[in-house]
């Protein structure tokens, strides 16, 4: 039908709206995670309650819902998995229970890139995780690994899940912009620094 696709997006929006950092913190103890460091609902921030396994948990049920949304949306609507995968990125930055104030999408991201392709995924991991242990600026990884998912998906020729990606891609660079501000400046902080 023709508005499947709409019915895509909603559910994948849904998944991704679930403030998978929020819940968990409260759930420990830990306070209100919009209250603490950056007040970002990811795992980066979760981290900085000194919770490890917290922020594990976060980053991997952020990255599960990306997954989720895009495998469940191409099962009920078969080749709109695209759709899914918009909406729970979308939902994850900008979900509606908490004001349209989420998180920045990277590990959701993730999810989404691995529910789409997984060659595609794992190129988004590797650089992730590469350039996050070189340069130990959380920011710089999730950003590096945005931008190489479509180049990827392009180089695999998935051209459509390459156009997703770039919008997707193009949402998380805008929602790092005050990273962007402070890697130029060089106040970045890093994963495991002072500062």
């Amino acid at each position: 039908m023709a508005m499947d696709w709409i019915f895509a997006l909603m559910a994948g929006y849904a998944l991704g709206s679930v403030p998978f950092g929020i819940i968990l913190t409260r759930i420990a103890g830990a306070g209100d995670l919009r209250t603490i460091g950056s007040g970002n609902i990811g795992a980066t921030n979760v981290l900085r309650t000194g919770r490890k396994g917290l922020a594990a948990a976060t980053l991997l049920l952020d990255l599960a819902k990306g997954l989720v949304a895009v495998v469940l949306a191409d099962a009920i609507w078969p080749g709109l998995g695209v759709y899914g995968a918009l909406g729970a990125v979308i939902g994850h930055c900008y979900p509606v229970w908490l004001k349209f104030r989420g998180g920045k999408g990277v590990a959701t991201l993730a999810g989404v890139c691995f529910g789409l392709a997984w060659p595609v995924g794992l190129v988004y991991a590797v650089l992730w995780i590469g350039v996050l242990a070189i340069s130990r600026i959380s920011s710089l990884g999730g950003m590096s690994a945005a931008i190489g998912a479509p180049l990827a998906a392009f180089a695999f020729g998935l051209p459509i899940e390459a156009v997703a990606l770039t919008i997707l891609a193009a949402l998380v660079v805008f929602k790092h912009r005050e990273n962007i501000a402070r890697l130029r400046n060089g106040t970045e902080p890093r994963i495991g620094g002072k500062g």
